[in-house]
């Protein structure tokens, strides 16, 4: 059995927090409680630790031409201080895991995975390094990683920071200084909120002092707009309502990304990559099964493995559910027949033995004119 882990900031969760294991770290469930962080994030802002995610580094004069090679979209796109959404597949083109892509400097990438896919990652990566002149190197254990999410998280973090944080624009990055501790911060999230992802390089579970010094400064000035510390309960409900995976749930090593309706990573004219011939014969064929949102109609919540139905025909089964703390009512994603996959489309959910009516809807499940980072109101 392998030993449980701990982030630089476990000292701090385990004095407030509810606490739990994820992808083998010990973790922050909640604090005040989910509804409550949810509705902060939502409303105002949020802080996240997030240090039990994968970094790797990756760097060398075939660096770029390497990771066009393993992932679907094009990292030629970027420019330094840029990133990216992205996947890998399997030759057959099944979901390795996805991330964020980040370019540092013209031949150096900074990989951001899934935390319970930082090994898998990091072998895959050196796998397939072989025939290519570039380094891969895990650095997750020296870097800290802070997420300030939400309306105000611009606000909360700019009176502490050396740099106009203004200018930088969604997935973009900078370099910066946090109270006087020199950060990589990027404009990124998981949440569907404008925020932050913050990285304190230099920082282990023996020396945590700049995470903490970080983390410390960031609540006092949040405590403006109401700051509240969050955990992984609220980090998932953020998510759902986004309309954002969560690897092992709604993707895996058995979905494809045209399945999962992540197709706007998949950059064909790419010369190759690993599982785009599997992929091209895909979309010629057309797919059979597509990832939607479903938000209930009738009572219930929707979980993990629950059926759903077309009057008495089975199409599908639902990957992710939860209470909705904005809708107040239940929502889900899971993958249903192509045919049924129309949004407004009404199917039912079986729970508890019953069909609860439900309809398929667009993500996210919230209106962006008044939430999410394309908020206009």
């Amino acid at each position: 059995m392998k030993k449980i882990r701990r982030t630089q900031l476990y000292e701090i969760h385990k004095k407030n927090a509810k606490m739990t294991v994820f992808a083998n770290f010990k973790m922050p469930l909640w604090y005040k409680g989910v509804i409550p962080e949810h509705l902060a994030v939502r409303n105002n802002v949020g802080i996240f630790d997030i240090s039990h995610m994968g970094r790797i580094i990756i760097e060398g004069e075939d660096s770029e031409h390497f990771l066009n090679y393993v992932i679907t979209n094009d990292v030629t796109r970027l420019t330094s201080n840029s990133a990216q959404y992205s996947v890998m597949c399997k030759k057959n083109g099944g979901i390795i895991d996805d991330f964020v892509i980040y370019r540092l400097e013209e031949e150096k990438f900074l990989f951001v995975s899934n935390a319970t896919n930082r090994e898998k990652d990091y072998n895959w990566l050196i796998k397939n390094s072989q025939s290519f002149n570039v380094n891969v190197e895990e650095v997750s254990d020296h870097v800290a990683m802070i997420a300030v999410q939400g309306p105000q998280a611009e606000k909360t973090l700019q009176p502490i920071s050396t740099e106009n944080l203004n200018k930088i624009e969604r997935f973009k990055s900078e370099i910066t200084r946090l109270e006087g501790v020199e950060v990589f911060i990027s404009r990124t999230g998981y949440t569907g909120e404008d925020g932050f992802e913050i990285f304190i390089w230099n920082t282990t579970i023996d020396k945590p002092d700049n995470a903490i010094k970080v983390w410390n400064s960031i609540l006092e000035e949040g405590k403006t707009f109401e700051i509240e510390t969050c955990g992984l309960g609220a980090r998932d409900t953020l998510r759902l309502e986004a309309g954002m995976c969560l690897y092992g749930n709604d993707i895996d090593e058995n979905t494809t990304p045209l399945e999962a309706a992540l197709s706007f990573v998949v950059k064909f004219q790419k010369n190759d990559f690993i599982g785009k011939e599997a992929l091209i014969k895909q979309k010629e064929k057309g797919i059979k099964r597509r990832r939607v949102g479903i938000q209930m109609i009738d009572q219930g919540i929707p979980r993990k493995g629950f059926e759903i139905y077309s009057k008495n025909e089975k199409i599908g089964y639902i990957t992710s559910g939860t209470y909705s703390p904005l809708l107040k009512c239940g929502i889900g994603m899971g993958y249903v027949k192509i045919s049924q996959a129309n949004e407004g489309n009404i199917v039912n959910v079986k729970i508890r033995e019953k069909l609860a009516k439900s309809k398929i809807i667009k993500f996210p499940f919230y209106d962006p004119d008044k939430y999410g980072y394309k908020r206009r109101l």
